[in-house]
């Protein structure tokens, strides 16, 4: 949706020519909402192309249920997973096997577990909980870059960890401000990354970044964490970028005690099928075993060995076929946002190279206003603030997109609508302003 030929950034039109813009775009609204479209973008689910990819997936072990050591994946035991899937991780991680634990369908449980059991149980032996005996447990806090990943601050708000906002940059978290807060605050006993393809903003972070990520358990609390939740490693969608490596980093930091490093398979294969997996310190992760013990014998062997069986030698190819479904999508919302917000100058977009996510800021004060227009268009978006703990963008400006799960053409007049409402409401603000 282009905006009007020769007239410059909104900021800088008239009076008169705000309220002829105004009354344009406010009867093309009346006629979206006539139209009755019901179109979602509210979260990063892969498409049913994309899901059909692992089709092969059913009955792809044609009852040979043992491993390559003879283990029978149809029953109990082996709590830190089977040595091939274990090495799939490894795979995903860039990590040894050795330092890898397979779960179940879902990272996120892992990271919830791993929080949980750090806080009431510790990761580090007897005596290590964070609200252990005589620990002060008057507050424990996360360090929680944002815009940042919804459901990473749902656990701190579930396990009653206060937040604390920091800025995430196209480098990364701040972290002249992360290492300021760890150096002078002990209760801060985490912070959460997604480094590759961030969501929502899909920036990947610099090697300074991850240099001095490695390093910040040297400056904070002795059993401080880093949530290192590399969920979209191999997630190219335009090209791929390289990570530094923070595991070979903070062994050479002495600092691998402090780190969490996790994946899954959930937007590689079937979403709510896949394999989570969680990468530690070897006694750390002898540690968490000893606490999951009491909750489950073992996870699914038989759906390891075959994503296992399924992805070796492969995931680079399968990838491939994952961002060539998805490419087209991530070009339609570039396009639409150059085209129809470039000129007006009142927002600004990330341009991810890869991840599920494009993050787009508006005029203070208007991502909640916009989302509400853009609703009762036809058009549902992820709740304005959901990128910030509790739920409060201090600045009610960032708006996240997720175009992979609609069809191109939904994505296409999602767009249309997005942008329209975006317009209209900075007209009507700047009108505010001027009258």
């Amino acid at each position: 949706m282009p905006t009007e030929e020769g007239q410059g950034p909104l900021a800088k039109r008239t009076v008169e020519q705000l309220k002829k813009l105004e009354e344009n775009l406010s009867a093309r609204l009346h006629q979206v909402q006539a139209a009755g479209l019901k179109l979602d973008l509210t979260r990063g689910k892969p498409c049913a192309e994309q899901v059909a990819l692992s089709d092969a997936l059913d009955g792809f072990l044609a009852g040979k249920y043992t491993t390559e050591s003879g283990q029978d994946v149809r029953n109990y035991g082996g709590l830190s997973g089977i040595p091939e899937a274990r090495r799939l991780g490894s795979e995903l991680m860039d990590l040894p096997a050795d330092n890898v634990m397979v779960g179940g369908n879902s990272s996120l449980s892992l990271m919830f577990q791993s929080v949980q059991f750090a806080l009431q149980k510790g990761l580090w032996g007897a005596g290590s909980a964070w609200r252990g005996e005589g620990q002060d447990t008057s507050k424990i806090r996360f360090l929680c870059p944002v815009p940042g990943y919804d459901r990473h601050f749902s656990i701190c708000e579930s396990l009653g960890i206060e937040m604390i906002n920091i800025p995430l940059t196209d480098q990364g978290p701040d972290m002249q401000m992360a290492e300021a807060l760890v150096k002078s605050d002990p209760s801060i006993k985490g912070i959460w990354c997604v480094p590759k393809f961030s969501n929502p903003t899909g920036c990947t972070y610099s090697d300074l970044t991850v240099e001095r990520l490695a390093n910040l358990a040297n400056i904070a609390s002795p059993d401080f964490l880093v949530m290192w939740d590399n969920a979209y490693a191999v997630h190219g969608v335009i090209e791929d970028e390289p990570l530094l490596n923070i595991f070979d980093l903070a062994v050479h930091a002495g600092t691998l005690q402090n780190l969490l490093v996790f994946a899954s398979t959930s937007k590689i294969t079937f979403a709510g099928s896949g394999v989570g997996f969680m990468g530690a310190e070897t006694s750390v992760l002898k540690n968490f075993l000893s606490h999951l013990q009491y909750q489950t014998i073992g996870y699914d062997k038989v759906n390891q060995l075959r994503h296992a069986l399924f992805l070796k030698n492969r995931l680079a190819e399968h990838m491939q076929s994952h961002a060539e479904i998805i490419r087209p999508k991530f070009v339609a919302v570039q396009s639409a946002l150059d085209s129809g917000l470039a000129e007006d100058d009142v927002a600004k977009w990330t341009q991810p190279r890869g991840g599920y996510f494009i993050s787009l800021d508006v005029p203070k004060g208007l991502a909640t206003r916009i989302v509400s227009m853009a609703a009762k268009a036809g058009v549902i978006l992820t709740p304005a603030g959901a990128t910030f703990p509790y739920g409060k963008d201090p600045n009610d400006t960032n708006i996240r997109i997720a175009p992979t799960f609609p069809k191109l053409e939904e994505v296409e007049s999602a767009m249309d609508i997005l942008i329209l409402c975006t317009r209209l409401a900075s007209v009507q603000q700047l009108l505010l302003g001027k009258l």
